[in-house]
């Protein structure tokens, strides 16, 4: 029996969670969080570009149309779809700690917790690495074809969406005042409001600069130059010298079969894994015959989500400093142990990490698919919002505080080291079936992501749910887990619900232990690419939540 309110769609597809129809076309496919640039990547695919030059381009149109989200002053994660090869990649862009930022320089200052905003947390920013390892390897056209789009909107300005401008005031009210970022984004006295018309010349310059010079250009050119000056002046441990050292990955994407469809997260330092550790828990239950939103599922979701958190916390780190045992955690055997420590009436206050035997954050996703059957997932963040608030000004952009997920605790998984890559939340999904592509899939929102990642997989093969509905349909968001930083869940943590959901699912789930919180909004945001092998066609599906649009041609 479902516990969710049946929305009173009046639609002709008679689908009860759809807010709208799944987008399909026959030569390509865009899906982002902003309808400009999605037209973006459209765009250079009809232009003959490949899925990943689209890609590029709309995650530059993103970093000046959603700078709250996104941009080049953080990292990205990509699994590539290879038509040709038949392979999939994984790519770890992601950004390493200053050679400064050790444990001993926090303990020597008695600082006990890296600080959310500011200096200190800015780790080096990969998203520019991770475009030209991207495009080197399966881009067609130039890449100043590929940035031109962003450029000239950043040169001539664009539309502010309600949901941006609203992003924009908060982040305004939280590192509005470190130097740089009023020059940038509050050029007319404050943050633009809805439909203002916004300009980033600086930014623009900047995207100019990448495309004519290429990615040295950022990291050991004027771009590195301007960026050690601004941290220096501004106290920080970013140096020219960890700019021009960095280098991204490419890495084989971990996978686990969820009733017949092969889920592929990438492994850590990120946190992707934790989505397959939640499936491989719900995989031994009946999910289907619960129905969705009843109180045996959420109940289930929630504390299989505590137990991989658990692991999450202790484990997930960068593997080059820390030995995390990716295959023993993504195992079906460790799953059926994880899974005798669910009881079925109480909620769980704590949780242990699993014995070897041997929070926040703003983001964009956004998937691509061509005319030769290419297919990327990618995954692109700052962090909490804008990032740091440490914008040098000349460049048009906030540098990231992903160095704040580290832990100081000595010892532990995730603690601090300069050139260590910290623990990280954004995470791209793709999914294979009979060795055959069949959907590139994201859920851009902090430790929202794989949860809702296994949210969508459940939704579409236990409850049926098309691709557009996989989305749509009311989320579930637990918070208060044990953390990568070292926080240890104590109190159960809170179960948050997305409107849509009956009182009497929140008063069962109350009975057995739950604590409820608000339906707060940190629900995630979705894009989704399905490709249908019988028909040749790609389904699209994008997030109602925010300004999403899938579109193709």
């Amino acid at each position: 029996m479902s516990a969710v309110a049946e929305p009173g769609y009046d639609r002709v597809a008679g689908r009860a969670h759809a807010s709208r129809s799944e987008v399909i076309a026959s030569h390509g496919m865009v899906a982002t969080s902003q309808p400009l640039a999605t037209q973006v990547g459209l765009d250079i695919l009809k232009a003959g570009g490949s899925a990943v030059d689209a890609a590029i381009a709309a995650n530059a149109a993103l970093g000046l149309m959603e700078p709250t989200g996104s941009g080049i002053g953080g990292d990205l994660f990509a699994i590539v779809w290879d038509a040709e090869k038949e392979a999939l990649a994984g790519l770890n862009a992601s950004g390493r700690a200053p050679r400064a930022m050790t444990l001993d320089y926090f303990r020597e200052r008695g600082i006990d917790a890296i600080p959310k905003f500011g200096p200190l947390p800015v780790s080096v920013p990969g998203a520019v690495d991770g475009w030209f390892e991207l495009h080197d390897r399966y881009g067609r056209l130039p890449m100043t074809d590929v940035l031109a789009p962003a450029i000239r909107y950043a040169r001539e300005g664009f539309p502010v969406s309600e949901v941006i401008a609203r992003y924009f005031r908060s982040n305004r009210d939280r590192i509005g005042h470190y130097p740089g970022f009023a020059d940038v984004y509050m050029q007319g006295g404050d943050v633009p409001r809805k439909g203002d018309v916004f300009r980033n010349p600086r930014l623009a310059d900047t995207y100019e600069a990448i495309a004519n010079k290429g990615r040295d250009e950022f990291y050991k050119g004027d771009i590195a130059r301007a960026i050690d000056t601004y941290m220096a002046e501004q106290g920080g441990l970013l140096r020219y010298e960890d700019l021009a050292a960095h280098t991204s990955e490419w890495v084989t994407p971990v996978s686990t079969n969820y009733r017949g469809w092969e889920v592929y997260e990438l492994p850590p330092n990120g946190q992707g894994i934790a989505a397959l550790q939640i499936l491989n828990i719900l995989e031994g239950y009946d999910i289907a015959a619960m129905g969705f939103g009843s109180a045996d599922y959420v109940h289930l979701l929630v504390e299989a989500k505590k137990l991989a958190f658990a692991d999450r916390a202790r484990y997930y780190a960068d593997p080059d400093f820390a030995d995390v045992p990716v295959d023993w955690l993504v195992s079906k055997e460790y799953a059926a142990e994880r899974r005798k420590l669910i009881s079925p009436e109480r909620a769980a206050q704590t949780v242990p990490a699993g014995e070897r035997k041997l929070e926040e954050g703003d983001t964009i996703y956004l998937t691509v698919a061509d005319a030769a059957g290419n297919m990327v997932s990618l995954i692109q963040s700052n962090y909490r919002g804008m990032g740091s608030g440490m914008t040098p000004p000349e460049l048009g952009f906030v540098l990231q505080n992903r160095a704040e997920l580290f832990a100081l605790d000595e010892g532990h998984a995730n603690v601090v080291a300069g050139g260590k890559r910290p623990f990280h939340t954004i995470i791209p999904a793709f999914v294979m079936k009979d060795g055959q592509p069949l959907m590139s899939f994201g859920v851009m929102g902090g430790a929202m992501q794989p949860q809702g990642h296994a949210q969508i997989i459940v939704n579409m093969l236990d409850f049926g749910m098309n691709l557009q509905e996989a989305g749509d349909a009311a989320r579930i968001n637990h918070k208060g887990s044990s953390q990568p930083t070292g926080t240890t869940m104590t109190d159960g943590g809170v179960v948050h619900l997305e409107r849509g959901f009956e009182d009497a699912l929140r008063e069962e789930l109350q009975r057995r232990g739950h604590r409820l919180g608000p339906s707060d909004g940190g629900f995630g945001g979705y894009q989704a690419i399905m490709f249908e092998a019988g028909q040749g066609v790609y389904y699209g599906a994008s997030e109602p939540r925010k300004d999403g649009q899938a579109a193709g041609y």
